[in-house]
């Protein structure tokens, strides 16, 4: 995994925000079985659920096709100077504990920037920054519908042409096949507590 990644930025500031989910933090949405895992749920509403977006190969594809292993999904744009990619290379990093602890991880990297990130473009970006990693783009009405599901916030600042930034919510979700939303990790958690507290929900299906 190439770790110094750094997109284009146009010579933009990063202006990156994160924006609280919900009305509050309660202990485990998903009950019992994964209460001893859980980092904090979102209170105020569900997160997460179906979506359909278009993958880095051009292809048409839903949360199914998607999420077959325990994901962590980012919402992001790859112009953006530094946050996303450092939030990025913190997950795929993640990933590649959980490999050495021999438990399975996609890292997933959803465009809320689809006027630039055409497939091509988070194909690329997804490429560089982990082997495994899945970029999405699509319509702007797909991107909205999936970032609603999420309940993420993201907002183009005003610039001329293509040299603009999107302000954005910092959320990485965890999201496990059948299960769907089951915890969130903030900008502050690193990989190492990240791996340890997947591990722990990917025991707790099996």
């Amino acid at each position: 995994m190439k770790k110094s990644y750094v997109w284009l930025a146009g010579g933009a500031l990063a202006a990156l925000i994160a924006v609280p989910l919900g009305v509050g933090l309660l202990g485990g949405s998903q009950g019992d079985q994964f209460a001893q895992c859980s980092q904090g749920a979102v209170a105020g509403g569900d997160i997460g659920g179906p979506f359909t977006l278009v993958s880095g190969e051009g292809v048409e594809v839903t949360e199914q096709d998607v999420i077959t292993e325990p994901s962590l999904v980012y919402f992001g744009f790859t112009y953006c100077p530094d946050v996303c990619p450092l939030d990025v290379a913190r997950n795929a990093e993640a990933v590649d504990i959980l490999e050495e602890m021999g438990v399975p991880a996609t890292p997933v990297f959803i465009s809320i920037d689809p006027e630039r990130d055409t497939p091509q473009v988070v194909g690329e970006f997804a490429d560089i920054m982990h082997p495994k990693m899945i970029g999405l783009t699509g319509s702007a009405e797909q991107v909205k519908a999936a970032s609603q599901a999420y309940r993420t916030f993201y907002r183009k600042q005003p610039g001329g042409g293509d040299d603009y930034l999107v302000d954005h919510s910092t959320f990485t979700y965890l999201v496990l096949p059948e299960h769907g939303f089951v915890d969130f990790f903030r900008r502050d958690v690193g990989p190492d507590q990240m791996a340890e507290t997947v591990a722990c929900y990917a025991a707790a299906t099996s």
